[in-house]
């Protein structure tokens, strides 16, 4: 299939800016050129809210992105390494062309604009997927994950190194019962696709209980091996609840992948 390609800086992307890339990605294998420090901050007039390093991370992260390559001000010939007459460009709602790809169109280079109704809903993305190995170990974790960070990338990351990761994100009336008015920020559908479309990510659910342990419908369901937390996380009901039903309960240390700093979603409220 002919390469798609996108170009951005894709600072603090959200559930919008990824469903632009999973619909772009449905044309060919997707190649997202992404801006380093120096352009985003030409383009946007201010430094980005996220370095390069995290923004690549968080790219790379996404099941549908199969390549990125930062790309500066000055890219080699006035374009990025991608522009060539076999690729085809992608552009979301109202994006402007940065650069030389303003006149691609009337230069032979196709270019695809999505429409802010081409991105609709939240369609899973792991949908008519592979089904999982027999006998592959079954790991599961649950929590709100609602400004979805680098750092949910990287715990999703490490626990998925433990068997097939099943993510239960908090219903939207259990987060408020737990965190008070104003939690979530963001609704549990948008939560769900958020943490589906990370690749280490075997599938994602919504919680149909309450409390702590508002996943134990889910738990029932999925019959997990592992149940695992970060320091954060760890309560007594959750160490009771698995020592009373045969689950394995991991508790990992709360870091982030190498070179980031420490993300959580309450310091990024607003942000």
């Amino acid at each position: 299939m002919r390469p798609v390609c996108v170009i951005g800086d894709f600072d603090n992307l959200r559930a919008q800016g990824v469903r632009f890339l999973q619909e772009a990605a449905r044309l060919g294998p997707l190649h997202a050129h992404l801006l380093d420090d120096e352009a985003s901050a030409a383009m946007r007039g201010a430094a980005p809210k996220f370095s390069l390093a995290e923004r690549r991370y968080f790219l790379e992260s996404l099941r549908f992105v199969a390549r990125v390559t930062p790309v500066g001000r000055d890219a080699p010939g006035g374009m990025p390494p991608c522009a060539d007459r076999t690729a085809r460009w992608a552009f979301g709602p109202g994006a402007e062309r940065p650069g030389s790809c303003a006149g691609w169109d009337g230069d032979g280079i196709e270019c695809i604009d999505f429409r802010a109704e081409d991105l609709a809903g939240y369609p899973d993305p792991v949908a008519g997927g592979a089904p999982p190995e027999p006998g592959a170990r079954r790991v599961i974790v649950t929590g709100c994950y609602d400004w979805f960070h680098s750092g949910h990338v990287r715990f999703f990351e490490e626990v998925s190194a433990l068997g097939d990761l099943y993510v239960v994100v908090g219903h939207d009336a259990n987060i408020r019962l737990l965190k008070g008015e104003g939690h979530p920020m963001f609704s549990q559908e948008e939560r769900r696709y958020l943490a589906a479309c990370v690749r280490y990510v075997r599938e994602a659910l919504i919680s149909s209980g309450d409390g702590w342990l508002d996943a134990e419908p889910e738990i029932a369901r999925v019959r997990p091996h592992i149940y695992a937390v970060n320091e954060d996380g760890d309560r007594p009901e959750k160490r009771a609840f698995c020592e009373a039903n045969g689950i394995e309960y991991a508790v990992l240390k709360r870091e982030p992948a190498p070179g980031l700093p420490r993300r959580s979603s309450t310091d990024l409220r607003g942000f």
